[in-house]
């Protein structure tokens, strides 16, 4: 029988355990009063009718598209999502989920968008955008079944290089299922049950991004107050940090790679 994924060191620590076994008490009472003060439905899946800035994303998105593959050049240099997060050893491991980030936590990466600036310019227009990233999944990778943390913060996907056999190339989130497709976007509610699989093999890239859910006066007030409480955790310090990390190292190899352009296209060399 195979073994249990052990955790990594630091995350044994019995105070960040406590912090994140109460947490999410708190984030499933919280749950109940963010679901009152949505001015969208809480389900599942939410249609984009209620959302009008998804349309810039499906006009551009061959050129967000050529931007994705321009990045990918550097895939090597790319970090897996617990690289950035090491509190999701559990739903990504080796280089099976790799995430470059643009947003992260409502802060611009600068050097990363440098590199996407259409898609950097169109996620500029996204209400209350909290985090966005090119999201890479590995041919024969399976995402576990896991729930997202708050309430208060929707996703999208749209689909940007797919596997030719798209079907088998899917995510469920509660009881619906949803096959990827280049140019097309969809809004779900993380806190539902969710997993993914890419039973092809070819590799499977789309653009994520998370942004405030619609609500009321007091729903917006809460979400605030949890989310700026939450960065003065490790939950968000870390993840800060190592992008900040990812960042210098892609600089890096960029610098490489244009050195040995120059060097390989000097007639003297």
């Amino acid at each position: 029988m195979a073994s249990e994924i052990e955790k990594p060191k630091h995350l044994k620590n019995k105070r960040r355990a406590f912090v994140k076994r109460n947490g999410k008490k708190l984030v499933r009472k919280i749950a109940a009063f963010q679901s009152r003060q949505s001015k969208v439905p809480d389900t599942p899946k939410i249609d984009n009718k209620y959302f009008p800035f998804l349309s810039e994303f499906t006009d551009n998105w061959e050129a967000i598209q050529e931007e994705a593959r321009a990045v990918l050049k550097f895939r090597e240099t790319i970090p897996s999502f617990h690289e950035i997060s090491p509190d999701q050893y559990r739903l990504s491991t080796e280089s099976n989920w790799k995430t470059f980030v643009l947003f992260g936590f409502g802060q611009r990466l600068e050097k990363n968008a440098s590199l996407a600036p259409k898609t950097a310019a169109i996620l500029e227009n996204v209400p209350d955008l909290q985090t966005a990233m090119f999201s890479i999944l590995a041919p024969g990778y399976h995402i576990p079944a896991h729930k997202g943390v708050t309430k208060g913060i929707l996703r999208s996907h749209i689909g940007l290089i797919i596997p030719k056999d798209r079907e088998k190339c899917r995510i469920r989130v509660d009881d619906t299922i949803t096959a990827w497709k280049e140019g097309e976007i969809f809004v779900f509610d993380d806190t539902y049950e969710h997993e993914v699989w890419n039973d092809t093999d070819e590799e499977r890239v789309i653009l994520l991004f998370d942004f405030d859910r619609p609500m009321k006066f007091w729903g917006r007030f809460l979400n605030s107050a949890f989310l700026q409480v939450m960065k003065l955790t490790a939950f968000y310090q870390d993840p800060k940090k190592n992008l900040q990390t990812a960042e210098e190292r892609l600089e890096a190899a960029i610098r490489t790679a244009d050195a040995n352009m120059e060097a390989m296209s000097d007639p003297a060399g």
